[in-house]
Parts: C-alpha cells; sequence; structure tokens
C-alpha cells in the first residue's frame, strides 16, 4: 500500500509532524512518501492519504486547502485521513476545529480529523508575526504530543492493514 503524507507548514513544525506520521507508517511497512501540499498536483499514485495543516487566524493553510479541492475526486476514491496542527499554551488556545475543515471533511469524504496542538517559536517567526503573538499574549513553546501523533498514525496503520 502506497501512501501520501502531506502537509502545509508554514515554519516547519506541521511539516515535523507529517514526518513523524510518515515514520510510524513506515515502522508498519507501508511505502510512504511525505511530501509537502504546496507543489502537489496529483494524488492518484497513491492508495491511501493522511493530508493535514498548520492553522493560522482558523484557517487551513491555501497549499493544503487547494490540494484537498482540486484532488477531491480522487480522494473520495480513497481512505484519506486529515490534521491539524494549531493550538498552543496550557491550555491549549484556541480550542475550537478549523473553520473550513469541515468543508475539507465533506470534499475528501475523510474518514476522520486530528487536531494537534502546535509548536510556537519566536525565532521561526518574521517581524509582524511576533509583534501579533506579543499583543494576543501568545504562550510560546513546543506543544506537540509525539505519543498522540504517533498513536494516531498507529490508528491509521490497523485501519490500512485490515
Amino acid at each position: 500500500m502506497t501512501v501520501l503524507v502531506s502537509a502545509a507548514s508554514r515554519h516547519g513544525s506541521t511539516a515535523e509532524i507529517a514526518e513523524a506520521i510518515g515514520r510510524t507508517l513506515r515502522q508498519r511497512g507501508l511505502d510512504v512518501d511525505v511530501q509537502p501540499a504546496a507543489g502537489m498536483s496529483a494524488v492518484d499514485r497513491y492508495e491511501a492519504v493522511v493530508l493535514g495543516s498548520a492553522v493560522y487566524m482558523g484557517h487551513w493553510l491555501e497549499a493544503a486547502k487547494q490540494l484537498a479541492e482540486s484532488e477531491s475526486r480522487t480522494l473520495r476514491g480513497r481512505p484519506v485521513w486529515l490534521f491539524s496542527s494549531g493550538p498552543v499554551g496550557d491550555p491549549p488556545k484556541p480550542d475550537e476545529q478549523p473553520v473550513d475543515v469541515g468543508a475539507i471533511v465533506a470534499a475528501t469524504d475523510a474518514r476522520g480529523h486530528r487536531l494537534f496542538n502546535g509548536n510556537l517559536d519566536p525565532h521561526r517567526l518574521g517581524f509582524a508575526e511576533r509583534a501579533m503573538i506579543r499583543a494576543v499574549r501568545a504562550q510560546t513553546g513546543d506543544y506537540r504530543n509525539w505519543t498522540e501523533i504517533a498513536a494516531w498514525a498507529e490508528e491509521i496503520a490497523d485501519a490500512l492493514q485490515s
């Protein structure tokens, strides 16, 4: 089984989640290709897809949305899982689902969606982004739960291998 794990990542943290998912799936014996969503033009050579995006201002990044929309017909014919990365802090904020995920789930007929905590590293941000996180008093730090991410990837592997 060939699996595409693709993500849109603004500063690399969501791409690291995609890599971790890919590693877990490979460890389970699946043939995995981890690629950025930007530049992906076709998914028809893959038998399953895991698609994710960083969440900014409550929305998926454009590259992931465009991939889901342009390939929706193909994706509906395959097992698809979606993930989002974004909430930071303790407790994580924001705690609601990204605004556009419901439409993306419907367009791709995804089997599920997971919202993972993110990583807010001020050293990876531009000047305007650093000013914004100061203004809203966002908590910086890496809040990703690698055990939770690996467990979700294991669930996907179980579903694909059953």
